[in-house]
């Protein structure tokens, strides 16, 4: 039987992020998402609705969202869905939650608080070791384009 784990969220960045690290020296940052939803009722009127989402980023993801997301930056995470248990420390009670472990992360619009506009549009950040090109576009085709130099830390 096939199995499938798999979410694609656009939304915007809630809080600036706080980068920690594990004991072993991992980078890890949790980000809250607020994703809107729009649509039109019965009577046409139009609704919307938020969603308010948990990721956890790692690695050089998690340094490179901390480095560069802030409150109100929309972002695409693509990742998968993790049930997290514990025990509540003052009811005794088992409580749980899904969250999001990012896998792929894309930063969209422009650059928010200061330079020029375009600060990280288009640029994305996976958990592999290879870098994408400056215009956005895949590893395999920041390859292919000569005379460019790799000076961009994403």
């Amino acid at each position: 039987m096939a199995n499938l784990n798999k979410v694609m969220l656009i939304g915007n960045v809630v809080a600036d992020l706080e980068l920690r690290y594990t004991p072993k020296g991992t980078a890890v940052t949790d980000l809250r998402l607020a994703v809107n939803r729009q649509w039109s009722n019965e009577q046409g009127n139009r609704q919307e609705e938020t969603t308010f989402l948990d990721v956890t980023l790692w690695s050089r993801q998690a340094e490179l969202a901390a480095q560069y997301l802030s409150k109100g930056r929309p972002v695409f995470i693509e990742g998968r869905l993790q049930m997290e248990t514990w025990e509540d420390k003052t009811s005794g009670q088992k409580r749980s939650r899904l969250k999001i472990v990012g896998e792929n992360m894309q930063f969209l619009g422009g650059g928010g608080g200061g330079g020029g506009g375009g600060g990280g549009e288009g640029r994305s950040s996976s958990g592999s070791q290879e870098e994408s090109s400056p215009q956005g576009g895949s590893p395999a085709e920041s390859q292919d384009m000569p005379g460019e130099e790799d000076d961009i830390p994403f």
